[in-house]
């Protein structure tokens, strides 16, 4: 099969609480082979949810990897045995206290397919009513609500680096003008 890579050997470097890494052996499609390391991920979600006074709800949290708050849409990792769909209605809850309803599939994101296999489910929804926070033990944000042109302009003008943020939010705008949400 052309643009195909067999697993010949796979052997695991690292396995921790989110993240396995293992160092493959491949052959490639002429016949030579390759080491490949893959990062293996649950997979998560994003919610990107829209008040009634057409705001998007976003939490700030510090990003270690960063060493910086880093502004983004609610999201999580994926937890075994709920579909991202149920994943992303938690972390929605958990993270903002928001309640969404109309759910819309926006796709799924490969974040960075060179080395990690994780899957990001990203979602649209309106916020049908509000409850109270439950951030996980070791989760500390803050929760703002952005105007959502003013949401798209942030996004264009690189003053959200988040990679699922943006494809989210810019989805969901090519969306309201097709569709009218």
């Amino acid at each position: 099969m052309e643009l195909f890579e067999k697993t010949l050997d796979s052997r695991e470097i690292f396995d921790g609480k989110v993240i396995r890494v293992t160092l493959d052996e491949v052959e490639l499609e002429n016949g030579r082979t390759a080491e490949r390391e893959v990062v293996g991920h649950p997979g998560g979600v994003c919610i990107a949810a829209l008040t009634e006074n057409d705001e998007l709800l976003f939490v700030r949290q510090f990003r270690y990897p960063y060493k910086e708050v880093v502004l983004e849409l609610p999201a999580g990792k994926l937890e075994k045995g709920q579909s991202p769909l149920e994943n992303g209605k938690r972390e929605l809850l958990e993270e903002t206290g928001a309640v969404g309803a109309s759910y819309i599939s926006l796709g799924k994101l490969y974040p960075s397919p060179g080395y990690c296999a994780e899957i990001i489910h990203l979602y649209f929804c309106r916020v049908a009513e509000f409850k109270n926070t439950n951030p996980d033990e070791d989760e500390f944000l803050k929760v703002e609500k952005i105007p959502f042109d003013r949401a798209v302009e942030m996004v264009l003008n690189n003053m959200i680096p988040d990679a699922k943020t943006q494809a989210a939010v810019l989805k969901t705008a090519m969306l309201r003008n097709i569709k009218k949400l």
